[in-house]
């Protein structure tokens, strides 16, 4: 999905009126199967940035296009469809404590299958069997039918992703994914979203705090401060004098060559006697 901000503002809904609006002037272009990372300081704008490229939250100034298209031109209707193009993961899933893993993963098909079979998947779930390799491609074959009450906080932010890799998407909108996770799990999670992304033609947006990870995971770094753009460059250009800037007043997050990251964790066999 081609994307295009220009001179986007947007407030949150709950700020008062006399506060600065959260993204201020932003232009930005993304086309269709890109992959970028945001990343800055808290309170730069990241999570409102998504909000309104989701349409779960109208600008205030300034204009934006999916496909060539506002999403606050088109009617009602239009709009809902559009929605049904997308898909937002909250930094914490939206997931009901009672519900099995399988049905919080198969929710992401909702926008694309209609009413009735959405009422009857909860009851009777069909697609299992995708369920279970999305779960699979982040460690989680094994909670297919556990209660999301009884995940921990990294699990049900792996679910999370899961449900995107079933959403169909042409536009994926992650927040904070990693927040919950260990290093190891953190990079796993990142290498299966970004490849994914690669194998749909989706393009991917992702609001990350750990700045090593999105250097190593993602071609294009956009960085935020107080709502405004201060940097888009590619990983190799992205400097720890540029990241000073960003993290003003902040400590800069370090960031470690590239071979250090941790890998993946290796699978455990246990043999008993």
């Amino acid at each position: 999905m081609n994307i295009e901000l220009k001179s986007l503002s947007g407030r949150h809904p709950a700020a008062a009126s006399s506060a600065p609006a959260a993204l201020q002037g932003l232009d930005l272009r993304l086309a269709a199967g890109e992959q970028i990372a945001v990343i800055g300081p808290s309170g730069a704008g990241k999570t409102t940035l998504l909000h309104l490229l989701a349409c779960a939250l109208q600008p205030s100034g300034g204009g934006l296009t999916l496909d060539a298209r506002d999403p606050w031109r088109l009617s009602s209707r239009d709009r809902q469809r559009l929605r049904g193009e997308l898909f937002l993961a909250p930094q914490v899933p939206p997931l009901p404590p009672r519900q099995r893993v399988v049905t919080a993963v198969l929710a992401g098909r909702l926008p694309r299958i209609g009413l009735w079979h959405a009422l009857r998947s909860l009851f009777y779930p069909t697609g299992i069997a995708q369920a279970d390799a999305a779960l699979a491609r982040f460690d989680l074959a094994d909670k297919l039918f556990a209660r999301v009450d009884r995940l921990s906080g990294g699990e049900r932010q792996r679910v999370g992703l899961a449900r995107a890799l079933l959403s169909q998407a042409r536009l994926v909108l992650v927040d904070e994914p990693l927040s919950a996770l260990d290093p190891a799990r953190a990079h796993q999670a990142l290498a299966t979203l970004t490849q994914w992304a690669r194998d749909s033609g989706a393009t991917l947006v992702a609001t990350l705090h750990d700045v090593p990870l999105a250097l190593q995971h993602f071609p294009r770094i956009v960085g935020l401060r107080e709502g405004r753009l201060v940097f888009d460059l590619p990983p190799g250009q992205v400097t720890p004098a540029l990241l000073g800037e960003l993290y003003a007043h902040e400590p800069a997050p370090a960031v470690a060559p590239l071979d250090e990251v941790p890998a993946p964790p290796r699978a455990v066999v246990m043999h008993c006697r």
